[in-house]
């Protein structure tokens, strides 16, 4: 019996001995198919990633073209024409209301060779005097630089302040009898809490380097001194804008002790007082005045980049920033 045993025994062993090369192949060739999967894998992934991405860039290039094409300067094909240039909204450094904006589209409108007239649509209760200072300067030199072409202003809702400041400039002003107009005057505005951090008893802690570095500070008192500085400021602008209207409107401008007084009126009241013309809207003026019923569009729009960055909030850092700066900036409106 032990000789039989020992015979399976031994007849057995090579039968395992050549199972465990077999396994081991086996193993090997169920790895390399997995890692060729995985391998296949990321590059499928790497491959639908790109697609993706190229897919992306080519539709924003076809909407990028889309826009620069259907916002494009038509003026060739529509030859003789008036020229139009909105500005809507604040008159501050960014918006249509912005010199940047507003004085290439001046340039652009009163360069071109098929316009015969060019027409300000203003919509705005006011803002920087600076921007509408710089507005004003270009609208004078190109007036001087194209005297045959004229340069109207048609109001909407509302030409305040520097808007007004703005329109005075221009050699008519058309209004809606509802429009409001007016508003010649300037102001900077605050607010001082050192009254409520006396209460709390919170103390301000300001070191200046300056006598008047501190000046217009909302949590320091505002003393006499920085007041009268302040308000003198106020006039010396206030005294520019008065000059613009005088120097735009002329003898048309009837004057009262309301007229700078920083009111406001009416279109119709606007034009007894000699601050507008007459009432139009930008298709009459086009029919009307300029002869010209083709009206192109120079306004210069906000473009795709821009709009994608203002989308995904690349603005909202820099509009904290210039809200705490121009607090205390002097403004018209």
């Amino acid at each position: 019996m032990s000789e039989n045993t020992n015979d399976k025994l031994d007849s057995s062993a090579p039968a395992a001995g050549h199972g465990a090369p077999a396994g081991n192949w086996e193993r090997d060739v169920l790895e390399k198919l997995v890692f060729a999967t995985l391998q296949e894998q990321r590059a499928h992934r790497r491959w639908s990633i790109f697609f993706k991405v190229f897919g992306l860039l080519i539709v924003l290039f076809a909407l990028w073209v889309f826009y620069d094409y259907n916002t494009a300067d038509d003026s060739e094909t529509l030859g003789r024409h008036t020229a139009l240039i909105d500005i809507s909204g604040a008159i501050e450094s960014e918006g249509s209301g912005s010199a940047a904006v507003v004085i290439p589209a001046l340039d652009k409108a009163f360069s071109d060779a098929g316009s015969v007239a060019v027409v300000l649509h203003i919509n705005s209760p006011g803002g920087s005097p600076v921007q509408a200072g710089m507005i004003v300067d270009e609208m004078q030199r190109l007036r001087k630089g194209y005297p045959d072409k004229p340069l109207y202003v048609v109001v909407d809702e509302m030409c305040a302040s520097g808007g007004y400041y703005i329109a005075a400039a221009a050699d008519r002003i058309y209004v809606n009898k509802a429009s409001v107009v007016g508003s010649i005057g300037v102001l900077m505005d605050g607010f001082g809490f050192t009254g409520v951090m006396e209460k709390v008893g919170v103390e301000r802690r300001l070191l200046t380097a300056g006598e008047n570095k501190g000046f217009m500070d909302p949590f320091s008192p505002l003393t006499e001194k920085h007041k009268a500085y302040a308000q003198g400021m106020l006039n010396e602008i206030h005294q520019q804008f008065i000059d613009v209207v005088r120097t735009g409107r002329g003898k048309r401008l009837k004057e009262t002790p309301d007229t700078f007084s920083g009111l406001y009126w009416t279109g119709a009241k606007a034009v007894e007082m000699g601050l507008a013309d007459d009432f139009g809207t930008v298709d009459s003026v086009a029919r009307d005045v300029v002869k010209a019923e083709d009206i192109v569009d120079y306004t210069q729009h906000e473009g795709l980049p821009e709009r994608v960055l203002k989308k995904f909030g690349a603005a909202m850092g820099a509009g904290a920033m210039k809200a705490a700066v121009q607090q205390s900036q002097p403004a018209l409106r």
